[in-house]
């Protein structure tokens, strides 16, 4: 898996600047803590080069620059310095810069300059020391070709990545699930999440200026690290899809992240069509009925039993030590009975983000996957719309 995962994720790195040692510029704490915050939060704290623990300062007549990265996901911010005394470039430990910011107080005045081979910190009666490694031993991830682009509102973006990010898979061997696949359309720009026991899509149609259509898989942490830039604005966000990588430019900031090279399961055949029993069920009392009843399920499986009658459901859970919940709730269904199990966690994730008052839950039978949706009246339209799969427990 590991040695897979380098070929899938190599690629050639170059210096990004030639040493300069002269640097140094004031800044306000709130102009650089933001774009600071944002930067670090790519950077891990445990690395094989000593430079990846650190985040890149460029201070030229454009402004601050600030890149992190960890050779799969990068991210390069823009502040606006107060004062620039002399132009340079440096890097400092990301961690502790961040904490000595978040430390000082509100609109403190902040300097910073490259004094013998360190970076002093002055803000007001405090001064620090930071150790620095030379900038040109900062990895930079190339230009590369670019198949397209295509510009969407932030706030669509940040719909769909947070209605499927919960789905992803996590460390699977199953490489191409640890991450989301973007499907993108001149009409439609589509994400899909799975970890193998449930799925979960979202859909925003629209005019895209976009040539022909792409299919690209981006790795969970560079999901995380994208959402992080998303707000419910309508700003635009520019994606630009390269072969091996996406990367995306909005606010100020520049995001490149490294795709997975691997063929993401047909999702469409998963998606269960022609279920017959149609449960309508009040999104918010349906989550706090099934959280309580998840307090006596057992912990290992979380499994809950789910009875389905003409106009009630009844849900029961119990565990090793003999102990049991059981609760019921008045919900629109007329049909057959029917008994299933789930893994509670699925349903209450689904219930955290679906953004109807009602849900409406397919079924067809007890060993059949069942597909969640937002209530919608007809004559509703929504920006983006979801859909969720569950597979069912045995019990």
């Amino acid at each position: 898996m590991e040695s897979h995962r380098r070929c899938v994720f190599r690629q050639k790195f170059q210096p990004r600047y030639e040493e300069r040692n002269a640097m140094k510029f004031s800044i306000t704490r709130e102009a650089l803590l933001r774009p600071l915050s944002l930067v670090a939060g790519v950077v891990e704290r445990r690395q094989t080069l000593p430079v990846l623990s650190n985040v890149l300062l460029d201070a030229s007549d454009n402004g601050l620059s600030l890149t992190g990265t960890d050779l799969e996901v990068e991210l390069i911010g823009h502040a606006d310095m107060d004062t620039l005394d002399a132009a340079g470039a440096t890097t400092v430990p990301a961690r502790k810069l961040m904490d000595i910011c978040k430390s000082l107080p509100d609109s403190t005045m902040i300097n910073i300059a490259l004094e013998e081979g360190r970076a002093v910190l002055r803000a007001g009666r405090s001064r620090f020391t930071l150790s620095t490694l030379s900038a040109a031993e900062f990895p930079n991830i190339e230009e590369g070709k670019q198949d397209s682009e295509l510009t969407l509102p932030r706030g669509t973006l940040k719909r769909l990545i947070d209605a499927t990010s919960f789905a992803m898979a996590q460390q699977d061997v199953r490489y191409y699930l640890n991450g989301m696949l973007f499907e993108l359309k001149p009409d439609e720009v589509r994400v899909v999440a799975t970890d193998g026991h449930r799925l979960a899509t979202a859909a925003a149609t629209g005019q895209y200026d976009l040539a022909a259509p792409q299919r690209l898989i981006l790795p969970r942490k560079g999901v995380l690290e994208l959402a992080r830039l998303l707000d419910d604005s309508d700003e635009p966000i520019t994606l630009v899809i390269g072969p091996n990588h996406l990367r995306a430019r909005t606010g100020g900031f520049v995001f490149t992240s490294k795709l997975i090279d691997g063929k993401f399961p047909d999702y469409e055949r998963v998606i269960p069509r022609g279920g017959d029993k149609h449960v309508l069920a009040e999104r918010g009392e349906l989550r706090q009925v099934l959280s309580r009843t998840a307090i006596l399920s057992n912990e290992k499986y979380r499994g809950v039993r789910l009875f389905i009658e003409s106009g009630n459901l009844r849900v029961q859970a119990n565990n090793p030590e003999q102990e049991e919940a059981e609760e019921n709730i008045n919900v629109d269904y007329q049909g057959n009975s029917l008994e299933i199990g789930f893994n509670v966690g699925y349903l209450v994730d689904v219930l955290n983000v679906l953004d109807s008052d009602r849900v409406h839950i397919t079924l067809s039978d007890p060993n059949s996957s069942a597909l969640l949706e937002r209530a919608l009246d007809d004559d509703v339209k929504m920006a983006v719309t979801a859909q969720y799969v569950v597979m069912p427990m045995r019990l």
